[in-house]
């Protein structure tokens, strides 16, 4: 018996009618986040059932879901806890960060509470070194975080509470947000409008200016130019650029000389491109193929409106 809903099956067939029917193995990445939002971790189960749906084998999809860190191997409480201990996080305290909470939650790397509500990890960069040191709730930014609001922000998550992280939304569960990850949007009402934006990360920006390397007259605050302004300003250097230019004698010569390649050069480029096509999304060999074309089929009746099929564990149909 699958351990999947129908529900879930019948967000795989949303998720693989996104794609063209030759490109279906792009829709890996989203059905990945899906089983996991599901099961809370990426399961022996869940490889296989990517693998049904795709018409590939657990091995190519093992392959991707052991690449990437978000999809968690075992499994992972409520809300997964990342404290960046990086270079400059570090620096301004990140370590101590992640010793606090690791020795008060008694976890250490990727451990989870007996609870079930808290994965503890460490976090090679979080990419918001300005806000440092930084932790994360699901993904979710807890900027400028000491060691004391740090337990504060775990023990209101033990306890029941989602407190508002520093920037971004309301705080998902890690299965809520796995499903946003698979392409869905939050349907809790007002969660999206809940967070700001927060400060503005300008700061290298300012640090290049007072030092004499940023480009002469910037201003961090000069509004990005609209769409047609851009244009119209592309349009004028693609005019001067094509406009003839004098040479040494004063003489006009267009202002684009390049020299076509040599003969030899343009014979192995072609040779080159003959003998190495782009790189498509056929499915090497031993692939299934049915499992591809029954499951893109149900997605596109699904797409209709029909009520598709649904897929049993075995690849067949009840």
């Amino acid at each position: 018996m699958s351990v999947f809903t129908d529900a879930t099956r019948e967000r795989a067939r949303e998720i693989i009618a996104r794609y063209p029917a030759d490109r279906s193995r792009s829709a890996l990445l989203p059905l990945l986040h899906l089983v996991q939002s599901e099961e809370g971790y990426v399961s022996p189960a869940g490889v296989e059932f990517c693998a049904e749906v795709l018409g590939l084998n657990k091995a190519q999809v093992g392959a991707v879901a052991t690449f990437y860190t978000m999809y968690k191997r075992k499994p992972t409480g409520d809300y997964l806890v990342s404290v960046c201990t990086n270079t400059m996080c570090n620096v301004l305290g990140g370590q101590e960060v992640y010793d606090t909470l690791a020795e008060h939650l008694g976890v250490g790397h990727d451990e989870t509470t007996a609870d079930g509500k808290i994965t503890l990890e460490h976090a090679e960069c979080l990419a918001a070194c300005d806000y440092g040191p930084v932790m994360t709730v699901n993904y979710d930014f807890f900027d400028g975080v000491d060691p004391q609001g740090a337990l504060g922000v775990v023990e209101e998550l033990r306890a029941g509470g989602r407190p508002m992280p520093t920037r971004g939304a309301r705080l998902c569960t890690l299965k809520e947000m796995a499903v946003q990850l698979a392409g869905f949007a939050d349907e809790r009402e007002g969660a999206v409008a809940d967070g700001g934006p927060g400060e503005p990360t300008l700061r290298g920006l300012r640090l290049a200016e007072q030092h004499g390397i940023s480009v002469p007259g910037f201003d961090p605050n000069t509004p990005i130019k609209s769409k047609a302004a851009a244009d119209q300003a592309a349009e004028q250097a693609k005019a001067a650029k094509s406009e003839p230019a004098p040479n040494g004698n004063g003489a006009k010569v267009p202002a684009d000389t390049t020299a076509p390649a040599p003969r030899d050069a343009q014979e192995a480029e072609a040779a080159g491109a003959a003998a190495n096509p782009p790189a498509g999304d056929g499915k090497p060999a031993g692939d299934e193929a049915g499992a591809q074309q029954r499951n893109l089929k149900e997605a596109s009746s699904g797409a209709a409106g029909a009520s598709p099929a649904i897929a049993s564990e075995t690849g067949g149909q009840k």
